[in-house]
C-alpha cells in the first residue's frame, strides 16, 4: 500500500513538472498574444502538449477565455473571441501524463491595464497564502479553506467566480472519488477534513484552483495547480 501511494504521489507530482513545463514553452514561444482565437490558441497548446510529450488526451475541456469571457465559470461554453490588445487571457488545461491528471491554469494580461496587472500579480500570491493556511492546519475543512481564500480574495478587491476553489485529483479517469460533490470540491458546503481517505483508502490529494473577477470592469483571471503535493 505504501510503495502505491509513494508511486501515485509520483505520478501526480511528475504530471504536474510537465504541465509546467508545457506552459514555460507555451509563453516562450508566444502562443496566447493578442489577435489569436480563443480556440486556435488551445489547438496550438494541445499540439505543444503532444509534440513535447506525447499527450493526447486531457481529462476535461481545454480551456481558453479572454475579455469579458474570462468573468465565465467551466461549465459555459461562450462563442470563440480574438484576444485583444488590453486583454486578460487565462488557460485552464487537464492534461493526462502516464495515466496521472494534472490540472493547471495560468491568466496572461496584455496592455498596462493597473488593475489587470494587479490580479495578475494576486492569483499566485493568494495561492501560496491559501496553501500556508492549509499547511498551517492539519484539521483544516474544505469549508474553512474556502471560506479563507474568499476573506483573502475580497482583501483584494477580487470576487471568487465559481462555486468552490479546487477539488480532488488522481488518475485518469477522474473520478468525484466519496460519490458526493460537496466532498470532492473545497466549496463551504464541505466540512470534511481535506486530509483524510477516500472510500479506497487511499489519502485525498487536492488541486486549488483560483478565478478571481471584477464583474463591474468584465474581467476575471484564474489560477490552478497542486495543493498538498509538489
Amino acid at each position: 500500500m505504501a510503495d502505491a501511494e509513494a508511486k501515485r504521489v509520483a505520478g501526480l507530482v511528475a504530471a504536474q513538472e510537465k504541465a509546467i513545463a508545457l506552459f514555460a514553452e507555451v509563453e516562450a514561444r508566444g502562443i496566447v498574444v493578442p489577435g489569436r482565437g480563443e480556440r486556435e490558441v488551445s489547438d496550438h497548446i494541445r499540439d505543444l502538449a503532444n509534440e513535447m510529450f506525447g499527450t493526447t488526451k486531457h481529462w476535461h475541456k481545454r480551456i481558453v477565455r479572454s475579455g469579458p469571457n474570462s468573468l465565465l465559470p467551466y461549465r459555459e461554453n461562450p462563442p470563440d473571441r480574438i484576444i485583444g490588445e488590453d486583454d486578460v487571457a487565462f488557460a485552464d488545461f487537464g492534461p493526462i501524463f502516464e495515466e496521472y491528471e494534472a490540472d493547471f491554469g495560468r491568466t496572461y494580461v496584455f496592455g498596462q491595464d493597473p488593475d489587470k496587472h494587479r490580479l495578475l500579480a494576486d492569483l499566485p500570491r493568494v495561492f501560496d497564502a491559501g496553501r500556508a493556511a492549509f499547511r498551517a492546519d492539519e484539521a483544516i475543512t474544505g469549508a474553512v479553506l474556502y471560506e479563507t481564500v474568499e476573506k483573502l480574495a475580497a482583501e483584494a478587491g477580487w470576487e471568487i467566480g465559481i462555486w468552490h476553489t479546487g477539488h480532488l485529483v488522481g488518475e485518469f479517469p477522474h473520478e468525484t472519488n466519496d460519490g458526493a460533490k460537496t466532498e470532492s470540491y473545497i466549496t463551504p458546503d464541505n466540512h470534511n477534513p481535506l486530509r483524510r481517505v477516500d472510500r479506497s483508502g487511499r489519502p485525498c490529494h487536492w488541486i486549488l484552483e483560483l478565478h478571481f473577477v471584477d464583474r463591474d470592469k468584465g474581467f476575471g483571471g484564474f489560477y490552478e495547480q497542486l495543493l498538498d503535493l509538489a
